[in-house]
């Protein structure tokens, strides 16, 4: 678990450059979204981001807590609660299995996946120990961030730069599908700006 807490550590780091707020990024970011998407719950996340621990728990307990986390934070499309009959027909099983499974904190993985994926959730939703499912949700944050702060980024990590660089060396078939490529990006900006206008 201490390499779960050493890549969160780098993420932290790195978010508290890019938000000038170190040591006090439950401020800088969204700790509820976080938690929802997580199923680790307000303080701990909290925790987390402040470079604290969350409370030691093993794989049933996770398990369950993730469960009820479910229960508790996800609504049908009229605004009520899942009944364990709902939930249990989402993870196609029976609902003595799904109260089997609040008690013991192990399900099947089919069943479970079946849960996961019917509410969006990442894979190893019900698995995942806190620094690493809240690592994995601070990427897409860590991401745009770096995007903000250096816009180009994208493109010199995908290779656009090095590929205009080699733009002297390519033959005419490559310098032709290069340029159309440049046309149709400059294309559908034009087509964006002026629809805002």
């Amino acid at each position: 678990m201490s390499d779960a807490y050493s890549s969160l550590a780098d993420v932290l780091d790195r978010l508290g450059e890019l938000t000038g707020r170190p040591g006090r990024l439950p401020e800088a970011l969204d700790v509820a979204g976080l938690s929802y998407r997580t199923g680790v719950p307000v303080g701990t996340v909290v925790e987390l981001l402040s470079g604290g621990r969350a409370p030691e728990a093993c794989l049933s307990q996770r398990v369950r807590q993730r469960l009820d986390f479910i229960r508790e934070s996800r609504r049908r499309p009229d605004g009520k609660r899942y009944s364990l009959d709902e939930l249990a027909r989402i993870a196609g099983t029976s609902r003595q299995w799904l109260s089997e499974w609040r008690k013991s904190g192990m399900p099947s993985l089919e069943h479970a996946d079946r849960l996961r994926r019917f509410f969006g959730l990442p894979a190893g939703f019900f698995t995942a120990d806190e620094p690493e499912a809240l690592h994995e949700a601070l990427q897409p944050v860590l991401q745009s961030l770096e995007a903000e702060a250096d816009p180009l980024l994208r493109l010199r990590e995908s290779g656009l730069v090095r590929l205009a660089a080699r733009a002297p060396q390519m033959n005419a078939r490559q310098l032709a599908t290069l340029a159309d490529l440049a046309e149709m990006i400059i294309s559908s900006e034009r087509v964006k700006d002026s629809g805002r206008a």
